[in-house]
């Protein structure tokens, strides 16, 4: 959950009235927010950065509100503000408008085909005559830094853009180019540096260092340029000091360069929304022409309305109330959310500030936030139920009491793995696994999800390799593998996997839990009826000592002596024998 940082006093001010820490409290609570910490400017970076730097830092109070993960129209001072006026029937709800320039010709911005090798949508606008203060400014970059960090997951799929007009002239091109053909001066810098230059000097900022993997091992990085050749940015790392925003300026062009041009979209309506109130005509917005590699054109930003439809009935079933269609009405309204009443049915008008609002669920919970929780009826529910214990669960539990009477330890070791423990530590081409991989894994420890339970337990017996032989481990536990038809495109799968190290493999042992199991799961061992095993060719199993495990006709998992390779990349040095099946099919 996102916390956005206001001084009191420039929040009340827009408020139109001063509040007690506990009166405000009370009002966020109302809106569906929580008021975090009340601190000072000075008190946050002495905190973060040790007391000997906040010198200099100001005494002003500053409210720090907990945000919605979902309300990105909220995450400045500017979107906080007019919620909290609408909530409190103070401010009507702003209608936002994209309109034509007056000089009738819109801004272009034409993006060029080698876009598409790194980032290749790009979207724009145009704020006319607005009006900062330092305040403002400053709203106004910490907004960006937001939206940044959260919707934009940290500039890797949204990069946002903002420039001075009127020290650049359009046309504007979005094009990639190899990094030594790139050559500006950045925001904040003195003299111009190629990108190769600018890679470096950024690898050591605490602030930018963590933007430069998107683009740093790409044959091409993205630039914009104006029509004379000057460079307004390179998107995601920094913007051009030529066209940077300052007190003076007054007209701002804005692009967002994107992967996701629906994210792209969500972005720009944001951030123009948000600051078109400073604009000379408030809450509107002169759009821009965004020209394609296709020679498609379209207009940004798009600020569309739509209408969602939905019973009284369900809002009352679902948030435990009765209200008339026009007191729900009034309770939409104040959440920003326009609607009117008729009969029995809800016409709802979203707002392009409330990307938020997907489904009517979504609207009914709006509906319960400006009633407020605490006016909701408690009431016993009219049908009893008995709580049970989920099947599988219930299976696992059993299975490892059993387990550990038959003298194995429990372990419970990291669903992540890397991708050598399940793939060459193992004998096995990882690629040809279906194994579920981290798009942007922290360590090389933790790259895929483990598809199977053994390297596990083979990494916990390596760490206790010096307690008295033998070592007999188990786990019940979860693999997560690919699957086509599941609505996530992987499931998890319950399995029990057991080994045993000692100076002699001990497949007997082995073996012999495995009866035991399926003795207490009531299979016989039948080939036909039961289960039974069958030779398998495995590269982590010892050639001749590896066999399928058959139940029903159709395989639940493998036994056998490990592979002399596979213990020694493991860091052991005695024989090992491993079974692992499937629980799921004896339910």
């Amino acid at each position: 959950m996102p916390t956005v940082g206001v001084k009191r006093d420039l929040l009340f001010q827009a408020l139109g009235r001063s509040y007690t820490e506990e009166e405000f409290n009370d009002l966020c609570f109302e809106f569906g927010l929580e008021l975090d910490e009340v601190t000072t400017e000075k008190q946050m970076i002495s905190k973060e950065q040790g007391g000997d730097r906040s010198s200099g830092a100001s005494e002003d109070v500053i409210f720090k509100v907990d945000i919605p993960a979902n309300r990105y129209d909220l995450l400045c001072l500017e979107g906080l503000t007019r919620g909290l006026l609408v909530f409190q029937g103070k401010l009507a709800i702003p209608r936002y408008r994209a309109v034509q320039p007056r000089s009738g010709t819109m801004q272009r911005l034409i993006i060029k085909p080698d876009t598409g090798k790194i980032r290749p949508h790009a979207v724009a606008a145009v704020l006319r005559g607005v009006t900062f203060t330092q305040a403002i400014y400053d709203s106004f970059i910490d907004l960006q830094d937001k939206l940044h960090q959260n919707l934009c997951r940290k500039r890797s799929l949204v990069a946002i853009g903002t420039h001075d007009l009127d020290t650049v002239r359009g046309p504007f091109t979005y094009d990639a180019l190899p990094p030594g053909q790139i050559r500006f001066q950045p925001l904040g810098q003195t003299r111009s540096y190629s990108a190769p230059e600018l890679m470096e000097l950024y690898s050591g900022d605490s602030h930018l260092k963590q933007y430069l993997a998107i683009v740093r091992d790409s044959p091409v990085y993205p630039v914009i340029t104006d029509a004379d050749g000057v460079v307004l940015s390179m998107p995601p790392i920094i913007n051009g000091h030529h066209s940077r925003i300052t007190l003076q300026t007054r007209n701002v062009f804005i692009e967002c360069t994107a992967t996701d041009l629906t994210k792209a979209k969500v972005v720009l309506d944001t951030l123009v929304c948000m600051f078109s109130q400073y604009c000379k005509e408030a809450y509107t917005v002169e759009s821009a022409q965004v020209e394609y590699p296709t020679g498609e054109k379209h207009s940004y930003p798009t600020l569309s309305y739509r209408k969602e439809t939905i019973d009284v009935s369900t809002v009352n079933r679902n948030v435990g109330i009765t209200q008339s269609s026009e007191q729900l009405a009034t309770l939409l309204t104040k959440m920003c959310l326009s609607c009117t009443a008729d009969g029995d049915r809800l016409t709802v008008e979203v707002p392009p500030t409330r990307h938020d609002i997907l489904h009517a669920c979504d609207v009914i919970e709006d509906v319960a936030i400006a009633y407020g929780y605490n006016n909701i009826q408690k009431v016993i529910p009219q049908i009893g139920v008995i709580a049970v214990q989920d099947p599988l669960n219930k299976l696992s539990d059993q299975i490892r009491q059993q387990v550990a009477e038959a003298g194995f330890t429990e372990a419970l070791t990291f669903s992540l793995c890397s991708k050598e423990d399940i793939g060459a530590k193992m004998g096995l081409d990882v690629s040809q696994l279906p194994a579920v991989h981290v798009s942007n894994p922290k360590t090389l420890e933790f790259q895929v999800a483990r598809t199977t339970l053994v390297p596990g337990l083979l990494r916990t017996l390596a760490a206790n390799r010096r307690m008295p032989l033998p070592l007999r481990l188990f786990e019940v536990s979860d693999v997560v593998l690919k699957d086509r038809t599941s609505d996530t495109g992987a499931r998890n799968e319950r399995r029990l996997s057991a080994v045993h190290y000692c100076k002699t493999s001990g497949f007997e042992v082995i073996h012999g839990l495995l009866d035991r199991v399926m003795q207490l799961l009531e299979v016989p061992s039948d080939p036909v009826s039961g289960y039974c095993l069958r030779p398998a060719d495995d590269p982590s199993y010892f050639p001749g000592r590896c066999a399928d495990v058959m139940a029903f006709g159709e395989p639940i998992g493998r036994l056998g002596v490990l592979h002399p390779d596979v213990i020694t990349r493991f860091e052991l040095n005695m024989p090992c024998s491993a079974v692992e099946i499937t629980l799921e099919p004896f339910l």
